[in-house]
């Protein structure tokens, strides 16, 4: 354990507790919490999850600004659901760039966790760009993402930052939770939610 993996798992947690309660400064704390994490991978050798850090940084920026600018009035971004279009756009690249990067990095990068490194990559990308849009669906992929963080990440002997995954579980549910309250308080969205029936 480092002070790089410490000052992660606080901005980390910090992040996602923010996030839960749909607070803009998520994102700055967040883009700390990337640069952290970037230095943490790269030396544990999972060169996908670091390299996965710089796009966070740019997606944090994005989502700063979505987050304050991105509402129909240029105000606050609302909650919304994910429409069945851009969710099958969102599986059809997913699947392709995850066999993409599981082939480049088993064949050419070899990374400790080819398929691993591969897949919550790209999942990890989903789920961000969902969390910028405000999307609700972005709590679902980060429950499936942490709990296969937990296993790689005492594999690679990054106890601290697996030992954060439950709790970054936990935050997720109360985001969840709380995010479909937001929803259902609002207008009804005009796209579906993801997971739930359009009827």
């Amino acid at each position: 354990m480092n002070w790089i993996e410490i000052v992660g798992f606080v901005t980390g947690a910090l992040s996602v507790w923010l996030a839960a309660r749909g607070h803009v400064w998520t994102w700055p704390i967040g883009i700390v919490n990337s640069a952290c994490w970037l230095l943490l991978f790269w030396t544990t050798r999972l060169y996908f999850d670091s390299t996965l850090q710089l796009v966070y940084i740019a997606l944090g920026s994005a989502g700063w600004y979505w987050w304050l600018y991105g509402g129909p009035a240029r105000d606050d971004l609302p909650v919304s659901g994910v429409s069945r279009r851009l969710a099958a756009f969102l599986v059809v690249i997913g699947l392709t760039a995850t066999a993409l990067l599981w082939w480049v990095d088993a064949n050419i990068i070899h990374s400790a966790m080819p398929m691993w490194d591969a897949s919550t990559t790209v999942l990890s990308l989903v789920a961000t760009y969902l969390l910028c849009r405000k999307l609700i669906a972005t709590w679902w992929i980060w429950i499936a993402v942490d709990f296969a963080y937990i296993w790689m990440y005492t594999t690679e002997g990054l106890y601290l930052t697996a030992a954060l995954q439950p709790l970054f579980i936990a935050m997720c549910i109360v985001g969840l939770i709380g995010w479909r309250r937001k929803l259902s308080d609002e207008d009804p969205p005009k796209l579906p939610v993801l997971g739930e029936s359009s009827a």
